[in-house]
């Protein structure tokens, strides 16, 4: 009823969902998860994702009578789960099947703590607290002080079972072996145009069992709550396999759109909402009644922390080692001075691509950053991105390695991405592919910026530079539309140094996504002028010939292209003409800085400016003005060697002096 009663007061909202599944929300919020609602964020809380989040009510109102205070009068309840607006709420959620590739996320963050490596013999003692086999030690778990230990649990809906992006995060948990999460499919058999029968004729069960999920139905849960309580023990004693249990829910429960799509979203009237009360003997009870239990479950929820800090008392007196290690990465994962071990590259070294660069970064920051853990989509040796000391996660036979193999599913993993930076354990994950590919993960990306989750995104390949692959390949508008996400820094930078200033505002802005788009074709190490703290503004001065006056022409630039700035303004600069070369790497960054900053670097009386780039114009317009020149690509790119497409598009010194002279 207090589901009808917000809905009514709200005049909007979705309340088949929630109507449907109010004995899940109860059995889950108080008699199986452990959480204490007077401190939402305890590290050993079991985490609970609701993927079907337009079902949110479902979720508030079990927060509410769970004693949680955002939820209370004057509540924080947006029309979507949104983490960084209620406690209580671990991840953001909306676009259907997001929330299953979190789940995945979290559950995976979980099981890298856990675990350490297999011991031979009797592993300390015998036993296994998974279960059956020898003991498996842990990353910090130990034989008699046990601190990570707890569940993921996640609800899903028909839409979720239908996007593409939960089957591909499913196959991943089987794939991982993910036991300690359980996935509830609510079978309504509705969506918003009608009955599931109009676009859905699978068993999802048989596809979930066919990935390698152990499979429960609840056939009766409206009549018998004990039927879904007993299919979450038989999930407890699942050792290996993530658990799936379908309930067949009657969507809109109680109300006169019982059963149908009309009760997926709307108010009802007000003899509907007579005959509600009447069924469930409401009658004699006013709007937004809450019988007297919330008191039960905040004490409850203490006593579980309190015991959990007892623990973590004793295991700092023992394990002094680790404790330090497990400290580091509760106060977010960043030692001092982690900064200090970013290379730093002169211009003699060798040249290579970013990617190359970005890969040293990488290596040498996992070796001072217990919690840099992430993958690629199947292209690991091709983006640079793989931890070179450090094992494959892998259960059970190396679940502390920090190397995720994704496989082929770029969304999926972004989405898991979000859920292994948002467990709340200091971890600091990486993803990989091509900038091309980032249009299949946009999704998450943007969800990423929403729900202040602080993944490094690595896209390589990231221009018609990359030469011979094709238009398919190579990105045009890629930037242009990730530079558009709110909150998203995204870098484009033009050497080993700049690629170092990225890495270190990337891992340094743990509430911030960050993107860095890096180079197939190999650039100088150092292109003087270059810094990595001039990074840090996003945008700088690289050189200029101009002393005190001002320079008649400013050329800016970024990534492989910032080059072509530098070569062309030395040419110029031989002809008596004053340049200034700004390298122009997170436009973000830099439109951050405050006004007397921007107009240094960029002084307003200098209106003669060009702009290149190998990629889109769009958005350029703002930074060489109405009588600037943009050198960027309107078209997709060619089937040819980098260097013909790079000529072919006017991405040369030569050309680059020609505009600039004109």
């Amino acid at each position: 009823m207090l589901i009808v009663d917000s809905v009514q007061h709200a005049k909007a909202d979705h309340p088949g969902m929630a109507l449907g599944m109010a004995e899940v929300g109860y059995v889950l919020y108080r008699h199986v998860m452990r959480y204490n609602p007077r401190n939402p964020k305890w590290f050993n809380r079991d985490r609970f994702v609701l993927s079907a989040s337009h079902g949110c009510l479902l979720q508030y109102v079990c927060l509410h009578i769970a004693g949680f205070q955002s939820v209370q009068l004057g509540s924080r309840t947006p029309g979507h789960p949104e983490n960084v607006v209620t406690d209580g709420i671990e991840v953001t959620t909306g676009p259907l099947g997001q929330g299953v590739a979190n789940a995945v996320g979290l559950a995976l963050a979980k099981a890298h703590l856990e675990h350490l490596q297999d011991h031979g013999g009797d592993g300390g003692g015998g036993g296994s607290f998974c279960g059956g086999g020898s003991y498996r030690s842990a990353r910090f778990n130990k034989p008699d002080a046990i601190l990570v230990d707890h569940r993921t649990y996640c609800i899903m809906g028909d839409g979720c079972a239908t996007e593409g992006i939960s089957p591909e995060a499913a196959s991943l948990a089987a794939h991982w072996k993910l036991n300690k999460l359980t996935l509830i499919y609510d079978d309504n058999h509705n969506t918003i145009d009608g009955p599931t029968t109009l676009a859905l004729s699978e068993d999802i069960s048989t596809r979930f069992k066919a990935l390698g999920w152990n499979t429960i139905t609840v056939e009766n849960i409206h009549s018998n709550m004990n039927s879904f309580k007993d299919a979450l023990c038989s999930a407890f004693s699942e050792n290996e396999k993530p658990t799936f249990i379908r309930v067949k829910t009657l969507i809109g429960k109680l109300s006169g759109k019982e059963g149908t799509s009309k009760a997926h979203h709307g108010t009802f009237d007000e003899d509907d909402m007579k005959k509600m009360r009447q069924k469930v003997n409401w009658s004699d009870r006013g709007p937004f009644h809450v019988l007297p239990m919330l008191q039960i479950q905040t004490d409850h929820g203490e006593r579980l922390e309190e015991e959990w800090y007892s623990k973590l008392n004793y295991y700092q007196s023992k394990y002094p080692e680790e404790s330090v290690e497990f400290k580091i990465l509760l106060n977010g994962g960043l030692v001092p001075g982690w900064e200090s071990s970013l290379p730093k590259w002169s211009a003699s070294e060798p040249v290579d691509a970013t990617r190359g660069y970005s890969e040293k970064c990488l290596n040498q920051l996992a070796k001072v950053l217990p919690g840099l853990i992430g993958g690629s989509a199947d292209l690991a040796t091709s983006n640079n991105a793989y931890l070179h000391d450090f094992k494959d996660f892998s259960q059970p036979n190396s679940p502390c390695g920090r190397n995720i193999r994704y496989g082929v599913r770029e969304h999926s993993m972004a989405g898991i991405s979000n859920g292994l930076a948002l467990h709340g354990s200091g971890l600091i994950p990486f993803a990989a592919t091509f900038l091309i590919f980032s249009d299949y993960m946009k999704n998450s990306i943007r969800l990423s910026a929403l729900s202040k989750a602080g993944v490094i995104y690595i896209m390589t390949h990231d221009s018609i530079g990359l030469g011979e692959d094709g238009p398919t390949h190579q990105p045009v508008e890629q930037l242009a539309g990730l530079r558009a996400v709110p909150r998203l820094l995204v870098f484009r930078p033009a050497d080993g140094n700049e690629t170092a200033g990225a890495y270190k505002m990337a891992v340094a802005n743990r509430d911030v996504p960050s993107l860095i788009a890096l180079s197939r074709q190999k650039v100088a190490a150092h292109l003087e002028g270059t810094s990595a703290s001039g990074v840090e503004r996003g945008g700088y001065i690289v050189s200029d010939n101009s002393g005190n006056d001002l320079p008649e022409i400013m050329l800016i630039g970024t990534g492989s292209e910032l080059c072509l700035c530098e070569g062309s303004a030395k040419m110029l600069r031989k002809e008596g003409r004053r340049v200034r070369v700004v390298s122009l790497v997170c436009w973000r960054l830099f439109d951050q800085q405050a006004k007397e900053y921007k107009e240094y670097v960029l002084p307003p009386r200098v209106s003669k400016r060009v702009s290149v780039e190998a990629g889109s114009p769009m958005g350029w317009r703002e930074y060489v003005g109405g009588q600037g020149w943009v050198i960027g690509v309107e078209d997709f790119g060619a089937s040819e060697a980098y260097l013909d497409t790079f000529k072919k598009f006017g991405f040369t010194e030569e050309n680059v002096t020609r505009v600039t002279k004109s």
